[in-house]
């Protein structure tokens, strides 16, 4: 059944310097009021989830002496802020931080408030750059897939986007969303794990200059902003099934012909592989599969592979 729900990707980060002699209560109530408007901005839009972008409540560029004492003025400020938002709007918030753990540690992290202002999970990032390392940041060693009303959702933050064990654990998971806050923005990389996890994937920029975007299970682009507009707005719909061209073609068609408008059947091009949507309110898109016989891309890819296992499929050489 058509599972809806509206994104929200904001940025950038505040950029102006920041100097040794501002005031750290200043600051914070700066960087609140700043997150405060951007939002106020894609809100009209009643979005179901917002995300921000990696580190969102710090100045970038502050040195070491000064951002120490700027996390201190900020405490849970930013925190009690962006809940009131979630609970007022009735929407989750990503929020993406370098916090003081109960386990003594510094973790760069993103947490998700959601819609009545409670924690619903958090993921440490599991591979920090080395100069996070040596400000004493750990890394994560989880990678949880986080349960919301909407579906589930995994996390990847900035480097996190370079390494495999991380991709091919969301494999196996296959989450309806990845979401990604970052200061790098990773290029094709971002395409290539939407299709890899076969996951809706949500990129949030902590800089001017990158873009903010939504891909599709195919890494196809859905959304992105604007020179007039940092921020991204999509309806997108987790309710889908990737296949591949293979013993479909004409199930496609009688698929098309029974649910008419009840569900899409998106085709990238070049890629032999399909999206199929349900749009229905009583029949899900995995149903819908099941009813005419087909098979996911990732089943597909497994019974391939299970083939070329038997020896009776394989060559000998010499």
């Amino acid at each position: 059944m058509a599972r809806y729900i509206t994104v929200s990707s904001i940025g950038p980060t505040p950029s102006f310097p920041v100097i040794e002699k501002d005031n750290p209560d200043n600051l914070v109530n700066d960087m609140i009021d700043y997150w405060r408007r951007r939002m106020e901005r894609v809100l009209p839009s009643r979005p179901d989830l917002i995300v921000l972008p990696e580190m969102c409540d710090t100045y970038l560029n502050t040195p070491a002496e000064i951002e120490t004492s700027l996390r201190d003025a900020m405490g849970n400020r930013m925190w009690n802020v962006l809940r009131e938002i979630a609970v007022r709007h009735h929407c989750y918030i990503v929020y993406p931080t370098v916090r003081f753990c109960e386990d003594k540690s510094w973790r760069n992290t993103a947490m998700i408030i959601d819609r009545h202002g409670n924690l619903a999970g958090q993921y440490h990032k599991n591979h920090l750059t080395i100069p996070e390392m040596q400000k004493g940041i750990l890394c994560g060693t989880e990678a949880p897939l986080i349960e919301c009303d909407f579906g589930t959702v995994g996390m990847v933050i900035c480097f996190d986007l370079n390494f495999s064990e991380l991709r091919l654990h969301y494999q196996k998971q296959r989450p309806d969303l990845l979401i990604f806050p970052s200061m790098y923005h990773g290029g094709l990389m971002q395409s290539y794990w939407a299709y890899f996890c076969q996951s809706h994937f949500v990129g949030c920029m902590a800089f001017e200059n990158l873009p903010n975007e939504i891909y599709s299970p195919l890494g196809h682009l859905l959304a992105t902003n604007t020179n007039y507009d940092a921020n991204v707005t999509a309806r997108i719909n987790l309710d889908c099934e990737v296949v591949h061209w293979d013993y479909h073609q004409e199930k496609m068609f009688l698929l098309k012909e029974k649910y008419g408008d009840e569900v899409d059947i998106f085709d990238p091009g070049k890629l032999a592989a399909f999206l199929i949507s349900s749009r229905s309110e009583t029949v899900t898109a995995r149903e819908m599969l099941r009813e005419f016989e087909m098979e996911t891309l990732h089943d597909y890819l497994h019974r391939s592979l299970e083939q070329q296992r038997n020896q009776a499929h394989c060559a000998t050489i010499g």
